[in-house]
């Protein structure tokens, strides 16, 4: 089926992962190939730093995102706005950075057609991660274990031929403290955005896709390509809508060109097949 990409004003993508094999590299990779926008913001962690240091994981599919990314530089005229997060943290040493049409930013101001939108990836509300980074990397090696163990279940309910389960995202809806923390990062980007005059935030960083308002403030939240598989989308009449990839594959399903090879993670117990 030969189907036009969709096309729209924004896209906004974070927590991506790149280098890390939990990273959804096959349907972000199939998303991007397939839609067009005059801006793409990418709200931090698109590059795992902390994992490409421990492991030196870099599949040829990995490559591909970042070749799909220059293609919309180069050839659709695309603006791209790279936010660091706390993953690919390396980048606060050397903001602000701009290349053309490439910016790469702490966070940054979008003008949209119904307002101003405050971005950034939100780990500057996370106390745990911005002060006791010992902590962090401590609690990325247990979320680790447990996508790990996802992983491993999910081959299971492969061959059982059930659909595919998160693990992480039902321990998070259940857990209290999972869900008081999501709960009290929302009020705190809230208020953030509006003492920058904003009339919405678009953030990234915990995983939870989101479309909602508090009180007067419109709070988005972009999700993740590691179990969410969600994206912001801003139509050109200003409309924001969070997609999510299970209904985008409707319209683009996944072929045998975005299935091409399986990689194994050097570290890994078990593999996943990725594009090349």
């Amino acid at each position: 089926m030969d189907t036009k990409p969709l096309k729209f004003k924004t896209i906004i993508i974070s927590d991506v992962h790149l280098g890390t094999l939990d990273c959804q590299i096959r349907e972000v990779n199939h998303f991007l190939k397939h839609t067009h926008c005059e801006k793409l913001i990418l709200n931090g962690d698109i590059i795992d730093g902390w994992r490409l240091k421990q492991t030196g994981f870099w599949p040829k599919s990995h490559t591909r995102f970042i070749r799909l990314i220059l293609k919309k530089l180069e050839k659709r005229d695309t603006e791209v706005i790279y936010l660091r997060g706390n993953h690919d943290d390396v980048l606060a040493k050397f903001l602000p950075m701009e290349f053309e049409n490439l910016k790469i930013v702490e966070d940054y101001v979008h003008e949209g057609v119904r307002g101003r939108y405050f971005v950034l990836h939100g780990d500057v509300f996370d106390t745990v991660t911005k002060n006791f980074v010992f902590l962090a990397y401590i609690g990325d090696w247990g979320y680790r274990a447990l996508m790990r163990f996802n992983r491993l279940y999910n081959h299971w309910r492969a061959w059982q031929g059930k659909e595919y389960y998160s693990l992480s995202k039902a321990v998070k809806a259940r857990v209290k403290q999972a869900v008081n923390h999501v709960s009290h990062f929302e009020e705190h980007i809230v208020k953030l955005a509006k003492s920058r005059d904003c009339v919405g935030v678009m953030c990234g960083h915990i995983h939870t896709a989101a479309d909602k308002m508090f009180g007067d403030v419109h709070y988005l939240n972009s999700g993740d390509w590691v179990e969410s598989l969600t994206a912001i989308v801003e139509h050109h009449d200003g409309r924001f809508e969070l997609l999510d990839f299970a209904d985008f594959r409707k319209i683009f399903p996944l072929d045998d060109e975005t299935s091409e090879v399986t990689e194994t993670h050097p570290s890994s117990t078990g593999t996943r097949p990725v594009a090349g």
